[in-house]
Parts: structure tokens; C-alpha cells; sequence
């Protein structure tokens, strides 16, 4: 029992240590907190197998590492469903689709509210939306690199002012 109480106040001395690493992994303090419980967890649980003459931080590290890895795993499988057609293709499921009802107003709102944004707007912003690259926009439209750019952006903004007076938010587009 001696031997495990000194075991846990080494592996507790890199607490600060692991911090930093846990952040940089899971970018949440909240998650980053409970990697590095689950860490120190793990580490009790197999205190059996750290080998005398090891470096313990590393050892720490790792079993953090591999934790964060197994999660992060678990959550992309949890993400998958299998498809049972003869051909048995796995589906990712992360993205889902919403209803053609639902885009097909979406579409007839976005249409009307691109007929109210300024001709010299929008007509450069067509062409960006349809995959012209600034430098072509400019050459076609025979205007200069950053009037393009600005009147992209622009058109951008006043969709958006116009989406939001029809009551549609940015995260419905």
C-alpha cells in the first residue's frame, strides 16, 4: 500500500506538466481536465507495470497520448453506420442532409434576396461562387485585383443583411 501511496505523489508532480499537452489535444479546459484524470487513472491502474528506471513523465505522456487517440477514434466509429446492402459500404453519417423542401425555400430566399444586392456586386461574386478565381474575375471583368476582392466581400455582407432582414440566420446557409 506504502508502495502505491509513492507512486501516486510521483505521478502527481506532473500534473502541471501534462496540462499544457492535455489543452493542445482536446482545445477545451473542461476536456483537458478529465484527459488528464483519465490519465492519472490509467496510470494508477497499471502501476504494476511501470518498470523502476523509466522516465515516468514519458511514461505519463504516452498513456495520455493513447487515451486522447482511443477516444478520438471511438467518437469517429460511433460516427459510422453500416449500410446492409449486398455491397456492405460503410456510410458516414457526420453530415447530414436536410430536407429539399427545406433548400428549395432556402434557394428561393437567397435568389431574391441576391436580385436586391447592386449589379456591380453581385456579378463578381457570381463568378467567385461558380469557382473563378479573383485573378480570372478581374481579368474578365477588366477591374483591378482589389475591387474584386472588395466587391466580393461586399456582396457577401449585403446577402447577409438581406438573408437576416428575411429572418434566415447564418447557420441555416
Amino acid at each position: 500500500m506504502a508502495a502505491i501511496f509513492n507512486f501516486r505523489s510521483d505521478i502527481m508532480q506532473y500534473e502541471n506538466s501534462l496540462r499544457p499537452f492535455a489543452l493542445k489535444l482536446t482545445k477545451s479546459r473542461e476536456a483537458s481536465e478529465d484527459l488528464i484524470q483519465d490519465t492519472f487513472y490509467r496510470a494508477l491502474a497499471n502501476c504494476e507495470k511501470f518498470a523502476d528506471g523509466t522516465n515516468i513523465k514519458a511514461w505519463l505522456f504516452t498513456i495520455m497520448r493513447n487515451i486522447f487517440i482511443n477516444n478520438y477514434r471511438r467518437k469517429q466509429k460511433s460516427k459510422t453506420v453500416s449500410d446492409t446492402s449486398e455491397n456492405q459500404y460503410l456510410l458516414n453519417s457526420a453530415g447530414t442532409e436536410k430536407n429539399r423542401a427545406e433548400r428549395s425555400f432556402l434557394a428561393a430566399d437567397i435568389e431574391q434576396a441576391m436580385q436586391e444586392v447592386s449589379v456591380d456586386f453581385t456579378e463578381p461574386f457570381m463568378m467567385y461562387y461558380k469557382g473563378f478565381k479573383y485573378q480570372e474575375i478581374a481579368e474578365k471583368l477588366d477591374l483591378p485585383l482589389g475591387t474584386v476582392k472588395s466587391r466580393i466581400f461586399f456582396a457577401r455582407k449585403e446577402l447577409q443583411n438581406r438573408l437576416k432582414n428575411l429572418g434566415i440566420d447564418n447557420s441555416a446557409v
